[in-house]
């Protein structure tokens, strides 16, 4: 594929304003990364490669068309371009010419160690020796281990104006293991990463991750069955922020509340949330792995305020809801590739840190629920109502930390478990992921402090 700088944007953007629009923009990528997979004690997969596109959207009386392609050529953008213009019908027949301003980058991303310059080799060594820490232990029955990086180079145009360039860099490294022990069997995950490069890894790292996978399925192999019922609950900092992500962030995107499709639909102003709780997005933390400079449409990165001290304040918006609402974009428009057009996502999404000691909290539980980790789970945004799974938890007795338990379901409505929240801790611990909706999957990061809720129906399996 050519290179995008023989790319006449202007050109193309007024082609596809032909017939009228609202707006319209280009988006070319260019990923070139690898994939390293073992599992079954040997490594299975090791795939590089480059793929690059253009998506070319164009939006009018809201109703969005998009169209992307492999071939760079002249004469294909401006085809595409011209179907775009005629996907909604005759409408204006003036185009006025598009000037193009190069933006300047709000923040820097550094990376200190190209992942693409690294030998594939010591990638692959990496792996095969967290693998081999993972297999020693006598209860490892399965062990699987993947790294991936990758580096995306990214130029938007639009009839804004605007010309925006990024280079994303990202390295996952990650450890899954199955345990097997009087029958019993358990599963233990642990993932590293973000927005770096090769800097991630020192000596010591691809042991370091499997040695912790390895002791959460083995804590799990001796851990009893969680109690059931109604139960303080407090969730530690090393949980990660699922529970934000999950029962409250999807919320606050902007394509579902402004279709009635979040319980936090027409609640800006309103009290949502206990007055310790404050919820912000932050793609522009160095590092994380929902960082970037632009988003997916060329608005910078910026720190949104969504909820402050328990008032909703403020959604996720893209550049399509903004236009629909009168607003301005959030810098939330995002789209796993330019086989997509973009939609509201969250990036780094954090409960911001209180006042409290986290060992102040736990002695404050006569009996309840520790949460280290977090598993999986699902959230009906309509309603708020979620489910999600305990991978790692410790019965709290008389203010202590004692036994480790398995099969704790946390059941609850989103809103309702934000007002119960009365303890807030200082400390910020940070969970990784890659976010899925409408098909899509981008890179997420999400974060909370130590938190007690005081009630919450607590589900407890074998």
């Amino acid at each position: 594929m050519s290179d995008s700088k023989d790319i006449d944007y202007a050109k193309i953007l007024k082609t596809i304003l032909k017939n009228g629009g609202d707006y319209a923009d280009i988006y070319y990528e260019r990923t070139e990364g690898i994939f390293v997979v073992c599992e079954d004690n040997r490594v299975e997969k090791v795939i590089s490669g480059i793929d690059a596109g253009i998506g070319l959207r164009l939006i009018r009386n809201f109703r969005t068309a998009y169209a992307y392609t492999n071939d760079p050529s002249e004469s294909n953008l401006k085809s595409l371009a011209r179907e775009l213009s005629a996907s909604f019908g005759p409408g204006s027949s003036s185009s006025p010419d598009i000037v193009l301003s190069r933006m300047k980058p709000p923040i820097l991303l550094a990376i200190a160690s190209d992942p693409t310059d690294i030998a594939v080799g010591r990638k692959i060594e990496y792996v095969v020796r967290a693998n081999d820490t993972a297999r020693a232990h006598q209860t490892i029955r399965q062990a699987k281990v993947i790294y991936r990086d990758s580096k995306k180079t990214v130029n938007i145009a639009n009839t804004m104006g605007r010309l925006t360039s990024d280079i994303r860099t990202g390295t996952i490294f990650a450890v899954q293991v199955v345990a097997q022990k009087n029958g019993i069997i358990q599963t233990g995950y642990e993932p590293v990463g973000g927005t770096v490069g090769f800097e991630l890894f020192d000596e010591h790292l691809p042991e370091q991750v499997a040695q912790t996978a390895v002791q959460r399925a083995d804590l799990m192999l001796e851990a009893i069955p969680a109690p059931a019922g109604v139960l303080p609950v407090v969730l530690s900092s090393s949980a990660g922020g699922t529970m934000i992500h999950e029962a409250v962030g999807h919320g606050l995107e902007a394509d579902l509340t402004g279709k009635k499709l979040s319980v936090y639909s027409g609640k800006i102003g309103q009290k949502v949330a206990s007055d310790l709780i404050t919820v912000i997005d932050d793609s522009t933390l160095p590092g994380r792995r929902g960082s970037f400079v632009f988003d997916d449409e060329g608005s910078p990165s910026q720190r949104t305020v969504l909820v402050e001290n328990g008032i909703l304040v403020e959604f996720m918006y893209d550049r399509l809801c903004a236009l629909k609402e009168g607003k301005e974009s959030t810098g939330n428009g995002r789209r796993e590739s330019y086989r997509y057009k973009p939609i509201p996502r969250m990036t780094n999404t954090i409960i911001a840190p209180g006042t409290m000691n986290p060992e102040d909290i736990i002695s404050s539980v006569k009996h309840g629920l520790l949460v280290k980790k977090m598993g999986g789970g699902q959230v009906n945004t309509v309603n708020g109502q979620f489910v999600f799974e305990v991978s790692e938890g410790y019965l709290i007795e008389a203010g202590k930390v004692t036994r480790p338990v398995r099969g704790a379901i946390l059941t609850g409505k989103g809103p309702e478990v934000l007002g119960e929240i009365d303890m807030v801790g200082y400390d910020l611990g940070f969970g990784i992921g890659t976010c899925g909706k409408d098909g899509q999957g981008v890179p997420v990061a999400d974060a909370q402090p130590t938190l007690r809720i005081p009630q919450i129906t607590v589900g407890g399996r074998v």
